[in-house]
């Protein structure tokens, strides 16, 4: 199950969190429940990707894209992902997210998501790709983006995003059915 009230906990918690520049980090803390364990007595990997949403939505909150979407008509949406499983976090663990955007290119967003345990180890990271929607189809980022900076910032995404991407218009869509 979706966990709404730990959404909920999460935008209470930051709703009085000064505004984020665009580029600005996100930092959350939590702690592993009973709920979100797989069969091995750790977080389970399907479910560490329902508990980012608990750093990207206030995140976007921060910066001004949830009154942008508002103001516009716009959704959000997942548009890939990809994530790399490093260390454990077990029953009652306490960690912490920290969420920021990468940047962005022509049609998608980049937020790079980690966890971190408490020996300040990095459990976790995700990339994901997500997509500003309209009635219409994909919103460009360039029509987003004025919308939550008077000054966007310069940036250039990171190599090995790039790579990621490039990776990605490789990959053939749609998969061959077996």
């Amino acid at each position: 199950m979706y966990p709404f009230v730990r959404m909920a906990k999460e935008l209470y918690v930051h709703r009085n969190a000064p505004r984020l520049p665009v580029l600005g980090v996100h930092r959350s803390r939590h702690l592993c429940w009973p709920w979100d364990l797989d069969l091995w007595k750790e977080l389970n990997n399907g479910r560490t990707l329902t508990l980012l949403d608990l750093g990207r939505i206030p995140l976007a909150r921060r910066v001004g894209l949830i009154n942008a979407l508002r103001r516009n008509g716009w959704g959000m949406t997942v548009a890939g992902v990809t994530v790399r499983y490093r260390r454990r976090i077990r029953l009652f663990q306490r960690f912490e997210m920290q969420s920021r955007l990468l940047g962005w290119d022509r049609r998608f967003f980049y937020i790079d998501q980690t966890l971190w345990n408490r020996d300040g180890d990095c459990t976790t990271q995700a990339i994901y790709r997500m997509a500003i929607t309209s009635a219409q189809g994909i919103v460009p980022p360039e029509n987003v983006v004025p919308e939550i900076s008077d000054t966007p910032p310069d940036f250039t995404l990171p190599d090995w995003v790039q790579g990621w991407i490039e990776a990605e218009n490789r990959r053939p869509w749609p998969p061959e059915r077996a």
